[in-house]
């Protein structure tokens, strides 16, 4: 194989998808696991899929006559929470690291047209080196997560540079995403929002009067700041809660002892703070179609999956100024952007909402354009149809 140099997917050969993220319970806990289960679907309409993912055991699956699914054998936590440094973590590491590499190679077999890694790492290492076995091209999708937080490590830097310089196709979640991993590889990937196929669960429209309905969906990890969240609701005055009908905090993750806590206090002033747990993507979309405002206090972001579903709803945001939120923000009517990513920005960004924020459905529905699923998938077929 040439570097660079794909063959094409075809009806009769099919495309391989290698990720970290899909459904296995499919409750809403997987994180990107919905979206990547809608973008193979999506990919199916065109091209065969075969998709290498995390399972219990390693198993084959077949999801429909275009899609099967090798399952390689994972833990139950995330691999980017385990560490090497304890022994038990180690053994899980190296373990799912040699399961997810032979599941690769399994499904390229002799009949593959092309790889398609989601995400970086390993899954862009995986396709890097079955691919070369195998003679055909790989292309990889970066998340935040791949050049933020693995591309600090000097041996998985290396490692990640190297899976984007190889790859046929590069692509990227963000703009600000695409250029840090150019400045980490030397070489630009291009654009590629991620996003979901997300139905309004009915037609009504969010309210432009109080009392208002609040919402936050998404982990409970410090990143997404729902810590920063319930310090600005604590921050805020009666007259504030005075336009607000209820705070709904859906999700679940490693402060959820924090966050369950910190609401019961809010509650016991009498603030109607009420926390959930995972919402599959059905009961995400409800959620969302029954909230006026949807809440990203983000300290770290490129363009999260919860914001590409409040735009295709009709939902404005209030938040944090991080990764593409401000350029996909600034010159559209289409929430409130926080000057800084702190606490008493957001309750100030949330004053501004209650208070009135203009709002243009036109600017919603024209941003919500940027994210068709479709439109994605077709482009990465003809990517690698040229």
């Amino acid at each position: 194989m040439t570097n660079g140099v794909a063959r094409t997917p075809t009806p009769d050969k099919p495309l391989v998808v290698v990720t970290s993220s899909f459904p296995i319970r499919n409750d809403g806990s997987e994180a990107a696991g919905s979206f990547v289960a809608d973008f193979v679907e999506a990919l199916a309409k065109h091209v065969r899929v075969r998709v290498v993912a995390p399972g219990t055991t390693n198993a084959f699956e077949r999801w429909s006559d275009r899609i099967d699914v090798r399952r390689y054998l994972a833990p139950s936590r995330p691999l980017s929470t385990l560490k090497p440094w304890h022994p038990a973590d180690l053994v899980s590491i190296l373990r799912v690291l040699r399961s997810g590499a032979a599941a690769t190679r399994d499904a390229i077999a002799d009949d593959a047209g092309h790889v398609f890694a989601l995400w970086g790492l390993p899954c862009g290492e995986w396709a890097r080196r079955a691919s070369n076995d195998g003679g055909i091209g790989y292309s990889v999708w970066l998340l935040g997560s791949d050049v933020w937080s693995l591309g600090r490590v000097p041996v998985l830097r290396t490692m990640l540079a190297r899976v984007i310089r190889d790859a046929a196709r590069a692509y990227a979640d963000g703009y600000q995403l695409a250029d840090d991993a150019k400045r980490l590889s030397g070489r630009e990937p291009e654009f590629l929002p991620s996003t979901r196929d997300i139905v309004a669960a009915d037609a009504s429209r969010p309210r432009t009067a109080p009392p208002f309905r609040l919402l936050f969906l998404g982990r409970w990890h410090p990143n997404k700041g729902v810590d920063l969240l319930l310090d600005a609701l604590a921050m805020l005055s009666d007259a504030d809660w005075a336009r607000i009908e209820r705070v709904d905090i859906e999700g679940g993750g490693p402060l959820e002892a924090s966050v369950r806590a910190r609401a019961g206090e809010l509650r016991a002033r009498g603030r109607p703070v009420d926390v959930g747990g995972f919402l599959d993507k059905t009961a995400a979309a409800a959620a969302i179609s029954r909230c006026d405002w949807l809440l990203i206090p983000s300290r770290i972001e490129s363009i999260p999956v919860v914001f590409s579903d409040a735009m295709k709803l009709g939902r404005p945001v209030v938040a944090a100024p991080v990764g593409d939120l401000p350029r996909l923000l600034r010159d559209r009517a289409c929430g409130v952007l926080c000057e800084r990513a702190d606490a008493a920005s957001f309750a100030n960004g949330l004053k501004t909402a209650l208070n009135g924020a203009r709002v243009d459905a036109a600017d919603l529905s024209a941003l919500a354009g940027l994210f068709s699923l479709e439109a994605i998938a077709e482009r990465v077929v003809g990517d690698h149809a040229q």
